[in-house]
């Protein structure tokens, strides 16, 4: 666990600024003034304060800019959390949050962080302030499950039978989808028809089962395209597909380009 005040981070970054990259831990930020702009999947964002944002293992990113930003930021390994905690964080925090009107949770966060900092200081933490640090993430997290649960329509407590289907949907997709490609699979796995599965998933969300597998699959694709320099067959092969000219045409109907030319576009 690694707890900085945003207007240090930069100094003490372990990546080059302004340099892609994943990290197999989450990165929490709490930006409380100023502005950061940054690069997440592809995708760029302007994220003014006060907002949170959630940076989950695997995802690329890179910070672009920064604006007197103040907050602070948390790293923190998945083993850390409870599955419950993760899915909540995953499904309802994988775009910035803003803050305006949880000025009450970003004044005992910052509190909380802070005391997270402060603990971080002793020479060996995990001799004797492990389970403190743990305590004090747990409490973080509790903080921070309140904020969401508010704006999650399936909260458990109000939760219909198609949200159970679609939220359990989504947490095997995050786990099998390189290795399960038809929807029958999940249907099999969740005790349902695949033509219930696929209505249930596409009224919910808009979108059928095989159309979130395939935006899963492109965007781990896009993703070892960018930082590994593994061959476009030997991704295709990591993604489940055993014809790398499939993949390959896949890949081009989805983005418009070849897996090499996503490579040499996104490096330039």
């Amino acid at each position: 666990m690694l707890v900085r005040p945003l207007a240090d981070a930069a100094q003490a970054a372990p990546h080059p600024a302004g340099t892609a990259h994943c990290d197999a831990h989450y990165l929490l930020v709490l930006l409380t003034a100023g502005e950061l702009h940054l690069e997440l999947d592809f995708e760029e964002l302007a994220l003014p304060a006060p907002a949170l944002l959630l940076i989950s293992p695997g995802q690329v990113h890179r910070l672009r800019g920064a604006v007197a930003p103040q907050g602070w930021g948390v790293s923190f390994e998945p083993s850390l959390l409870e599955e419950e905690t993760r899915t909540l964080l995953e499904q309802h925090l994988h775009q910035p949050l803003p803050l305006a009107a949880q000025t009450a949770f970003c004044a005992r966060a910052q509190t909380v962080l802070a005391l997270l900092a402060d603990c971080q200081q002793e020479a060996a933490p995990t001799a004797h302030l492990g389970p403190a640090l743990q305590a004090l993430l747990a409490a973080l997290m509790h903080l921070v499950a309140g904020v969401l649960a508010p704006l999650s329509p399936d909260a458990p407590a109000g939760r219909t039978r198609g949200q159970e289907l679609l939220a359990g949907f989504q947490r095997l997709a995050h786990q099998h989808f390189a290795a399960w490609k038809q929807p029958a699979q999940y249907a099999e796995a969740l005790a349902i028809t695949p033509s219930h599965l696929n209505d249930t998933v596409k009224a919910l969300s808009g979108r059928s089962v095989s159309q979130h597998l395939q935006a899963r699959t492109i965007l781990e694709a896009k993703r070892l395209l960018y930082y590994s320099d593994q061959p476009v067959k030997q991704i295709g092969y990591t993604l489940g597909y055993d014809e790398p000219v499939y993949f390959g045409k896949l890949f081009k109907k989805v983005t418009g380009l070849t897996p090499q030319q996503f490579r040499y576009t996104i490096r330039e």
